[in-house]
């Protein structure tokens, strides 16, 4: 059954981290960064532990880590998001990998495509927002998330935009078609173009690899024709806040396992993560993360913030758990935008991003 919720307004329990200065001090042995919170008085410093969490048998060992860049900015109409693939990296993100015992095969940012006068649009039904340089740009994404998924490396994916899930999902399910999806959002991203109230396809992942009204029949999508088309019993949401009328249609209609920020409240996100992994267990995992799940007061700079959402350490913990299932094998971090906010919105966002990249492939507290 789908649990379908509308939006809610939570108190939020975290602690924000605030940094100083001009750029981000790191001492990867120990510490992510260290500073002082002048609003509160308090000394901030995030630790990175290598917790020997349990490791998927479907890897290969020593275990590699593949990190690809995919910048992807045309799925939605706010410039910005293909700075976050580098912004992450330069945060200290190779660093971190190794202190937890991981070897960085760095692939660099894929080249993605611009719109251009000579695309073709897309006649409708509906709306579709530059679906020619989107659809090329996640085809480019799922072959090569596809290629490093058969080499049985772990497969990180920075964006970017949301809409390279499709890539992201489309070339993990052809290596292991049974992967159980983990999309963390504050948004469904299951519209299709007939019903998407925007036409911004980072709306519309989902919907795109499940086969929704014929998606290869958009131009720049005809890719996805002979892909693996994801079943709704591979997907599970949680964090969903914000979610379109039309969207809510799909997901009872096709009966998705869905936990909101309701649920979070009514479980704790302890209930809700032992929930989802008994729901999923003995699939290989992916593990989609939209940064807009996290409620904005610890993520601000994001495209579709929305008040109500996770806090700091519920963020970190669906992360932890997912990664301590030992069957995590690939992971997105996306809708980072550092164009948005200030330069203190900015680098709350990216650490916050790096955290959680940290705490999914086996830092822990102890």
């Amino acid at each position: 059954m789908a649990f379908i919720s509308p939006t809610l307004m939570r108190t939020v329990r975290g602690v924000r981290l605030t940094v100083q200065g001009t750029g981000v001090a790191r001492s990867m042995s120990t510490s992510a960064y260290t500073g002082w919170n002048p609003e509160t008085g308090h000394r901030v410093k995030r630790k990175v532990h290598d917790a020997h969490v349990p490791f998927p048998s479907f890897l290969a060992q020593p275990k590699v880590a593949a990190v690809i860049g995919a910048p992807m900015t045309h799925g939605q109409p706010k410039e910005g998001t293909d700075d976050g693939p580098d912004m992450i990296r330069n945060a200290g993100l190779h660093d971190e990998l190794k202190s937890l015992g991981w070897k960085v095969d760095d692939l660099g940012n894929l080249a993605m495509p611009k719109p251009t006068p000579s695309d073709a649009p897309w006649k409708g039904p509906g709306m579709a927002r530059h679906p020619v340089a989107v659809g090329k740009g996640c085809e480019i994404v799922m072959h090569s998330v596809k290629k490093a998924t058969q080499e049985n490396k772990f497969v990180l994916t920075l964006g970017g935009d949301h809409s390279i899930g499709a890539g992201t999902v489309a070339g993990i399910l052809q290596a292991r078609p049974e992967t159980g999806i983990v999309w963390v959002d504050a948004h469904a991203d299951i519209n299709t173009p007939s019903i998407s109230e925007s036409g911004n396809m980072h709306g519309m992942p989902l919907a795109l690899v499940m086969g929704l009204d014929k998606p290869h029949q958009i131009p720049g999508w005809e890719w996805l024709e002979g892909t693996p088309v994801l079943s709704p019993r591979q997907l599970v949401y949680i964090g969903l806040r914000d979610v379109d009328e039309a969207e809510r249609k799909i997901l009872r209609d096709l009966g998705i396992l869905c936990f909101t920020m309701y649920h979070v409240d009514k479980y704790g996100i302890g209930g809700v993560m032992e929930r989802i992994l008994e729901h999923l267990q003995h699939r290989p995992l992916h593990l989609s993360y939209d940064i807009d799940a996290v409620d904005p007061l610890h993520a601000p700079a994001t495209g579709t913030t929305v008040r109500g959402g996770l806090t700091f350490r519920e963020a970190h913990y669906v992360a932890e758990a997912v990664g301590e299932s030992g069957l995590l094998g690939s992971l997105d971090m996306v809708e980072v935008n550092p164009s948005l906010g200030s330069d203190a919105d900015t680098k709350d966002t990216v650490e916050m991003g790096l955290a959680l990249i940290s705490s999914a492939m086996g830092s822990r507290i102890v």
